[in-house]
């Protein structure tokens, strides 16, 4: 069966198409704007298509990205499986502890910064409901790599701690994220795609760990790490993982990641 990779030169698409052709797969990854996206049969598509850091200042850039594009290839209809990207932001807004694939969604239609949230969910719709029940749905948490120009707070610190081995952030010791890293979401998009009717999975760790936690695992391995903030912000909800788990993934836990990159890298 042919597999195609929509976004195939971003942060995940790259990784997730390396990953396709160590399995003796040859995706095909249209450019943006292949007039053949629309026309040919895709087969397996991984949507990776989206704007993170610079959806804000990109709005209309991040609607076309996170719903128009998909809603032409669902129209379309000439693939058999699509796998959307989404994200675990759309928990963030929700006031509980726990959440789940089937936690219903709020959202803040004035607030701007909304725009990610609401095109991602969107996006999900339109795959969800118009796709003749083909389509699935990962929603990621915080991705991380230490690949140079890889995405988000956790990604350049451990860039820099290569070249630096006392490092001072921007940041509170305090916020807690969810951590997946990049080579762990790769793997759960595969298992998705060999999956019979996966529906919507969360993508993630399951747990909620802090910048404090992180940072004592450099303190272990003789490193220094500073905050130049002491805020606490309310942490988001955790993220069950039970689907995924089902599915035979079972994502490395963040500091144990951290742990194993600072033990075995050279660095300054």
């Amino acid at each position: 069966m042919a597999t195609t990779v929509i976004g195939a030169q971003g942060f995940v698409g790259q990784r997730l198409v390396s990953a396709l052709i160590a399995r003796d797969e040859t995706p095909w990854t249209p450019a943006k704007g292949d007039p053949d996206l629309l026309t040919r049969d895709l087969g397996v598509v991984y949507y990776c298509a989206g704007l993170t850091a610079d959806y804000d200042a990109r709005p209309f850039d991040t609607v076309e990205a996170h719903a128009t594009l998909v809603n032409d290839i669902v129209r379309a209809g000439r693939f058999e499986r699509l796998i959307y990207t989404s994200s675990t932001r759309l928990y963030d807004g929700l006031a509980l502890a726990e959440v789940d694939e089937s936690t219903p969604l709020t959202f803040n239609p004035t607030d701007p910064r909304r725009t990610y949230d609401l095109s991602k969910a969107l996006g999900e719709n339109l795959v969800m409901t118009r796709a003749g029940g083909r389509g699935a749905v990962a929603r990621l948490a915080n991705v991380f790599d230490w690949q140079d120009g890889a995405p988000g707070f956790l990604s350049d610190w451990l860039i820099r701690a290569r070249a630096e081995r006392d490092l001072t952030l921007d940041s509170s010791p305090h916020i807690a994220r969810d951590y997946i890293h990049l080579d762990d979401v790769v793997l759960g998009l595969i298992a998705m795609a060999g999956a019979r009717d996966p529906g919507i999975v969360n993508v993630a760790s399951g747990e909620l760990v802090t910048n404090g936690e992180i940072a004592e695992v450099f303190t272990a391995a003789g490193r220094r790490v500073e905050f130049t903030r002491d805020g606490k912000a309310a942490a988001p909800p955790n993220t069950s993982v039970a689907k995924l788990s089902a599915l035979g993934v079972t994502p490395t836990p963040v500091r144990d990641v951290v742990r194993r990159y600072l033990a075995e890298g050279k660095f300054a």
